[in-house]
């Protein structure tokens, strides 16, 4: 059975399908002594080298899909190189495996990251067309009326195009400062901020609590992580295959 090489590639665990369609395109990828192109199909047995070195496509047969949850503190970078010396989510994972990260959190955003040794996986949970839920604690300066709720629900033009909240709930506070749950359902470049800037906002914390059915444990330490048991695994299986 083919399948394309990016997704046989990501499924193995080397990376996400994006990254493997990068390489591709750098011409960094053959099959069978060939150079591989964009489109160009595998199959498990073929012979598959990255950079002169052959990687085997079979993992995924026999690879346990594993998921870890971080506590992001805000401060540290979801990148892996940085010229500033700051701290890296990946510096804080087991290395036991090489892990694909699920959508980022910018710098001053703190919270749910998730991580899978399952490239495919995690490139099926960040599509748009996955429609998963991505929820977060946000606490705003400035008085909210009502009028500013229900236009974020109906939606604002950002630079990128349209967007809108799905749901936003009252999360308790007083004065200046209010605290709002918001709910969308994709992951644009701080989304959050700017749908809340756009009316004249400003977001003094944002913090994401829940991706999917997955919540940030109470009892999750910051820059702590840990392992999703098989039925919280399952249950983002089936959220991406729906």
């Amino acid at each position: 059975m083919t399948e394309r090489l990016q997704k046989l590639i990501a499924s193995a665990g080397y990376g996400s399908r994006r990254w493997a369609e990068r390489l591709i395109e750098q011409g960094r990828i053959e099959v069978n002594n060939k150079t591989a192109r964009i489109g160009d199909k595998a199959e498990i047995t073929d012979y598959v080298k990255i950079d002169g070195r052959k990687i085997d496509l079979s993992r995924y047969l026999e690879q346990e899909i594993k998921v870890i949850i971080l506590n992001k503190q805000a401060g540290v970078i979801c990148s892996n190189l940085d010229d500033k010396g700051r701290k890296s989510v990946y510096s804080l994972l087991p290395k036991e495996s090489r892990w694909v990260m699920v959508g980022r959190l910018d710098l001053n955003t703190s919270g749910l990251l998730l991580f899978t040794n399952n490239g495919d996986l995690a490139n099926k949970l960040m599509h748009p067309s996955s429609q998963i839920d991505r929820e977060y604690a946000v606490r705003v300066l400035g008085q909210v009326e009502n009028e500013d709720l229900k236009q974020l629900i109906q939606g604002v033009e950002l630079d990128d195009g349209f967007a809108k909240f799905n749901q936003i709930t009252f999360g308790g506070g007083q004065g200046a400062n209010r605290w709002y749950k918001v709910v969308l359902k994709e992951g644009r470049k701080r989304e959050v901020r700017r749908l809340w800037e756009a009316l004249g906002f400003k977001v003094s914390r944002l913090i994401r609590i829940r991706f999917g059915e997955i919540r940030l444990p109470d009892n999750l330490k910051a820059n702590q992580y840990d392992y999703l048991k098989p039925g919280q695994v399952k249950s983002l299986l089936d959220a991406v295959e729906r």
